[in-house]
Order: C-alpha cells, then sequence, then structure tokens
C-alpha cells in the first residue's frame, strides 16, 4: 500500500495538486486515537453551528451525511486529501480603496475552480482504480463532506481560528478537493494548530462574524451574504460590505502564514482581466444575457444576475460618486424585485431626503412586491434612513 500510495503523490503532482496526505477512515482508523477524536470534535462543532441556527440559509449543511464521511460513503476507508494554490499576486486588501469598481474574492477571478479541480481529482481517481482494482470517489465541495477536518486530519494543515484551512506553506490560499478510496492506504500525522495567540482575521471582519475564535456566524459573514444569502442584504451589513460584491477575503488576507505563499502559477485559475476591479456602474447595466456571458465558466455565475446586481448596487451605493445616481435610478424599474429593492437603498444614498421621499410615495402606488415595499416605505417612516 505504501508504494500504491507513493504513486497517487506522484501522479498527482503531474496535474498540479499540492500539498498531499491521507487520512484514514473507519475500521482503518482504529488505533488512529487522535485522527478519530480530530473528526469527532469537527462532528461536536457541526452540530453546535446547526443549533445556533448560524448557516443561515444554507440548509444543505444539515445533512446527516456531512457529520461523518462513512454515511456518505460506507466503504470508504481512506481519505486522500489535495490543495490547489490560488495565491493572489498581490494584498487583496488593497482592492477595497478602489470603491467605484467591484471587488470579486480572489478564488472567484479565474476559471471555477470546482471545474478545475473536479476534472484533475477525476483523472487520478480513475488512475488508481485502475492501478489498484479499488474503488474511488471524488469531490469538490459539491457533498456534504467535511473536507477541513479531514485535510486537518490528513496533515496539510489546520483551521484557523477564521474556520478555514492555513498552511504553513500555502498560507490561507488553498482549494481543497479529496478522494475517497476503498483501499486501507497509510495515513499521515495530522496537523498541529499554529495560530498561537494572533487575533488578525478575527479583528479585521468587518461584520464582526467570528462570535469567537473558531467560531462563524455565516448570517453575518459578507461571503455568505453576496453569494449564498437569496434575499435582501440585510440594512446593519449594507455599509460594511464596500466594493465587496461577491465574497469577502479580509479574514484570509491578513493571516501572518500568508508570507510563506507562493503565488498561483496555474494558468487555469488566473485572473480574466475583464473582471479584474470592474468598473461598478457597467455591471449594474448587465441585462441576463451580459452576465452569463461575461460570467460564463466561473464561479460567480452561479449566483445568479439578481443577486450579483443586488450586491454590485449597494457598492454603488457606497462609493459615494455623484454620477452613480442615474445608473442606480434605472436600475428602479428592474424586472428582479431583488435589484429594484438595492436600487431604493443605494439611490436614498445620494438624493435628499425629500426627493425620496416624493419618489416613495409615487413608487408604492405601484409596487407589489413586499420586500421592495419595505425598502421604499422607510423613506416615508424616517427622514435619515440607513
Amino acid at each position: 500500500m505504501r508504494r500504491l500510495k507513493a504513486g497517487v503523490w506522484r501522479e498527482a503532482r503531474t496535474l498540479g495538486l499540492a500539498p498531499l496526505g491521507a487520512a484514514a477512515l473507519g475500521a482503518a482508523a482504529r488505533g488512529k486515537s487522535d485522527t478519530r477524536q480530530r473528526l469527532a470534535q469537527a462532528e461536536r462543532r457541526l452540530q453546535a453551528f446547526l443549533r445556533a441556527k448560524r448557516h443561515g440559509g444554507m440548509e444543505w449543511m444539515a445533512r446527516p451525511a456531512r457529520a461523518h464521511v462513512r454515511h456518505l460513503w460506507p466503504q470508504a476507508a481512506s481519505a486522500l486529501l489535495f490543495g490547489l494554490n490560488y495565491a493572489p499576486p498581490a494584498d487583496p486588501m488593497l482592492r477595497l480603496k478602489q470603491k467605484s469598481r467591484g471587488n470579486i474574492s480572489v478564488y472567484a477571478l479565474g476559471r471555477d475552480y470546482h471545474l478545475v479541480f473536479k476534472r484533475r481529482l477525476a483523472a487520478l481517481g480513475r488512475w488508481l482504480a485502475q492501478q489498484s482494482g479499488g474503488a474511488v470517489k471524488h469531490f469538490v465541495d459539491t457533498a456534504p463532506l467535511m473536507e477541513k477536518p479531514l485535510a486537518e486530519a490528513a496533515g496539510l494543515g489546520w483551521q484557523g481560528k477564521h474556520t478555514n484551512l492555513v498552511s504553513r506553506r500555502y498560507g490561507s490560499w488553498l482549494f481543497l478537493g479529496c478522494l475517497l478510496s476503498d483501499l486501507p492506504l497509510p495515513p499521515d500525522a495530522p496537523h498541529g494548530d499554529f495560530c498561537g495567540s494572533c487575533r488578525a482575521c478575527l479583528d479585521v471582519c468587518p461584520t464582526d462574524a467570528f462570535p469567537a475564535p473558531y467560531q462563524l456566524d455565516a448570517r453575518r459573514c459578507l461571503s455568505y451574504l453576496t453569494i449564498e444569502h437569496k434575499g435582501p442584504i440585510p440594512r446593519e451589513f449594507r455599509r460594511a460590505l464596500g466594493n465587496r460584491i461577491f465574497g469577502c477575503d479580509d479574514c484570509l488576507a491578513v493571516c501572518p502564514w500568508n508570507k510563506y505563499a507562493r503565488t498561483a502559477s496555474d494558468s487555469e485559475l488566473a485572473a480574466r482581466t475583464q473582471i479584474d476591479l470592474p468598473p461598478l456602474a457597467e455591471l449594474a447595466a448587465l441585462d441576463e444575457e451580459g452576465f452569463r456571458r461575461l460570467f460564463a465558466g466561473t464561479s460567480v455565475k452561479r449566483t445568479g444576475r439578481a443577486r450579483f446586481v443586488r450586491n454590485v448596487l449597494i457598492a454603488m451605493g457606497n462609493a459615494q460618486r455623484p454620477d452613480f445616481a442615474a445608473p442606480i435610478a434605472a436600475r428602479l424599474a428592474d424586472a428582479a424585485p431583488l435589484v429594484r429593492g438595492a436600487a431604493v437603498w443605494a439611490l436614498g444614498q445620494y438624493l435628499a431626503a425629500d426627493a425620496m421621499r416624493t419618489r416613495a410615495r409615487a413608487a408604492l402606488a405601484q409596487e407589489k412586491n413586499a420586500d421592495v415595499r419595505a425598502e421604499w416605505a422607510v423613506f416615508i417612516r424616517s427622514p435619515e434612513p440607513l
């Protein structure tokens, strides 16, 4: 089995996958008490997370299979974990200063990593199956599998205080993928925690989304709110959003371990120029066809045009650019209620209270959507809406 595992590692490197590690599962994990304890701790954290409703609208996180890999595939004896480096060439925090341009999370600037990673893992899985005769399944964020605890158990790194995986070699910039095998491949030593007393990731969060170290409340996280959340952005978080229109890199970017990370060189993950800090006004004008064309093959596309333009309009409201008032106003008649509602708030950051009150009275006579009506109603009730 050791020779087979060494062959897997060699084949993985030819596919651009690294770092590498293996964790024992099920019967193969007996005697590996440290690994079992780590996975059991991850299960307890997940259950506490769910009981506190901190998963927001991500109901898939409550599926039983997510609590233990054996629910997903009872025959699994080994988990082989792989990382794909996506470290950016410059500090993403600098992008927050360009308020008239849309800040898209580093991971989403290139080709959708699910497509890239999954294709490579599938090729590796076929190689392993051909060499061993064993069964293999591969996963990249598309199944209820706790990749981060497994990666920690397999020695790739540790879950930092921001709940993401940290590597001493790659910092916070790693995509994770997993091959499950029914073969008892030799496991690697689990990784220790090297966060120490550092609080950088906790303190930088613009919405205080970390109730405590190693705990995340997704309902306050800008990544969740701009990508997964289907309704209006809660008013209390709109100004904190800044120019972030898809995801947030803050807690990852400030990790001190990033100083050891090498800039990613994978051409498939390279940032596309046309979506790297694009002008907000141009994004607000996108129709469905234009949105799909601009973001084809990227992770942004799955969010959909309405949620994306919602984020763009909030960012435009935060930009404090008088020339943005006209393109924002143009979205008040948008077919998507989510877009119309965001446009109301954004326009309110530019027009005087009296002007917005007059518009609100006229709009409320025609608007049928409850969420959009609620946005307009704020201007009737209060002279200085948030």
